[in-house]
């Protein structure tokens, strides 16, 4: 086996993370009173996208461990839509991602994201399987369901280990 290549985690900014999607997070958000002031809504965190005839939007939990050892060798895409994850239990997790389009391994980037954040992958964007940092981890998730095949994997030919920056 190829030996593996380790990439640095970078902290997980809108700015940062625009090519692959949304982040999810109240700060720095539109916010407005709702609920006559008792409620503020962050408004339009992410957008769904829901590609190709009868797609619909479904909500799901998914409980994720955390993968050990720490290797990534797989990454996914869904072309047909959008695929959002919001940690339940506050949980920090990885996002590990590449552009859409062909697969290009040397563009895969790490991010790490506090438990207060989420993500909105886009429709075909490339992105690592879930990985939680504690066990037992919540995530709502907003995807989609309907025809057409809307996961494609590609196997890494060199397996990714996410490291911290020093210091």
């Amino acid at each position: 086996m190829t030996e593996p290549r380790e990439i640095i985690t970078e902290p997980l900014t809108r700015e940062a993370f625009a090519p692959f999607g949304e982040v999810i997070d109240t700060d720095g958000a539109d916010a407005f009173p709702i609920n006559q002031g008792r409620t503020e809504r962050f408004h339009a965190l992410a957008q769904v996208e829901l590609l190709g005839e009868g797609a619909q939007g479904i909500l799901s939990i998914f409980r994720g461990q955390p993968l050990e050892p720490l290797k990534i060798t797989l990454m996914e895409r869904h072309p047909l839509g959008s695929q959002a994850f919001v940690p339940l239990n506050h949980g920090a997790f990885l996002a590990v991602v590449a552009p859409p389009g062909e697969f290009d391994e040397s563009a895969v980037r790490v991010f790490l994201t506090k438990g207060s954040q989420g993500v909105s992958y886009r429709a075909g964007t490339w992105h690592a399987p879930l990985l939680p940092l504690a066990a037992d981890s919540d995530y709502l998730v907003v995807d989609r369901q309907g025809a057409g095949s809307n996961c494609d994997e590609v196997e890494l030919k060199r397996p990714v280990i996410p490291v911290s920056r020093p210091g």
